[in-house]
């Protein structure tokens, strides 16, 4: 299979991810790395060995590039997205697809018009982790899945990230930027989302920067740190979930979902591994379960290459378009019925995606 050539669009903080991990996959060929700052591209090429280092207008015309992935801040994923639709390229974008509903249907829609693919993060259920809880739903582990819950919560961006003033806008808040990882794990496991109602709300309303190079600095959050929301899948099941960044400490669980012969702990969704834990009817004690799947270390750009083997054979790719606007749309619906103080339909569906085989080589996805 001749892999697809592959060009970053943003050298930022996640960058050094997607270039160790794209170089993991025989379907992809990691060939330019590209900033609206000149200097850091070049840098960032240079440091991990990368043959070009140049502007974004200049890695849209490079005509040997056949997939950008989009490494840009929240706010302008959809706008570049749509940049590299049109100079002809498929296009992986990190997650969220884009921060607003018609946004995002633009690119899914022009991703079709030009009859080129378009991917989205979080591609993290494709690894081993959720991969082998996808596994055991499927087979009956747990006996027909009747309910679930999912809670991320935590505290403290501003004391490690070295820019961490967007993920207190819209867009790179918690609901937004740690969501599409419950959401799109949610969806593998359990099918799309029907309706949605939220409660969405900021308790801390300063943020003191203790990492470099902006200690010492204030941030006043724009968006809701805090969202608690309620969930019904398609098949009718409920799922209770909390998405926060205003919380010091607790115990509660990643994802659980619930059968009428068994529960299922699924690992962080933030993670490709384990660990898995099943507990089954009757039983005293959850037991480890012994991962099916690879791809379990951090594997950034596991989606792209995914999207690299569907281009070559025609098959659909999971981390789709489709499923990222979907996970949009169930986002957005959460902070309009909070607004509204009422239930709402989600308006869009998808498909979910296929499970993973098993038994694959390391670095290939068919």
């Amino acid at each position: 299979m001749e892999p697809l050539k592959v060009g970053l669009i943003g050298a930022g903080n996640i960058s050094d991810a997607y270039v160790r991990g794209v170089r993991l996959f025989k379907a992809l060929e990691l060939t330019a790395i590209s900033d609206l700052l000149i200097d850091r591209a070049e840098a960032k090429a240079k440091e991990h060995g990368v043959p070009k280092g140049y502007s974004v207008d200049d890695l849209l015309a490079d005509g040997d590039i056949d997939l950008a992935i989009n490494l840009t801040i929240p706010g302008v994923h959809a706008e570049v997205s749509l940049n590299a639709l049109n100079a002809g390229k498929h296009v992986y974008s990190e997650k969220p697809l884009a921060i607003k509903r018609e946004d995002g249907k633009a690119v899914v829609d022009k991703a079709a018009e030009k009859g080129l693919r378009i991917g989205c993060a979080p591609d993290t259920f494709l690894g081993g982790g959720i991969q082998t809880c996808r596994k055991l739903i499927d087979e009956g582990a747990i006996g027909k899945p009747i309910s679930a819950s999912a809670f991320m919560v935590g505290h403290g961006v501003e004391t490690w990230h070295p820019n961490p003033f967007f993920f207190f806008k819209y867009g790179g808040h918690p609901l937004f930027d740690m969501g599409p990882y419950y959401f799109t794990a949610l969806i593998n496991l359990l099918g799309p989302i029907k309706s949605v109602i939220g409660h969405t709300s900021t308790g801390i309303n300063e943020r003191h920067v203790t990492s470099e190079p902006h200690a010492g600095e204030v941030i006043t959050p724009e968006a809701p740190i805090h969202t608690t929301a309620l969930l019904e899948t398609h098949a009718g099941q409920p799922v209770t979930m909390i998405i926060s960044g205003e919380v010091l400490g607790s115990d509660l669980p990643r994802i659980e979902i619930y059968g009428d012969e068994g529960a299922l702990s699924v690992p962080d969704p933030n993670t490709f591994g384990g660990p898995v834990k099943l507990k089954k009817k009757g039983a005293k004690e959850w037991e480890d379960v012994t991962l099916t799947h690879g791809n379990i270390e951090n594997s950034r750009g596991l989606g792209a290459a995914d999207l690299a083997h569907a281009v070559n054979s025609g098959r659909k790719h999971r981390a789709s378009g489709d499923l990222a606007y979907h996970v949009l749309d169930i986002m957005q619906s959460i902070q309009d019925a909070a607004d509204a103080r009422k239930f709402l339909d989600v308006s869009s569906t998808c498909e979910r995606p296929a499970p993973l085989p098993t038994g694959l080589e390391a670095g290939l996805l068919d």
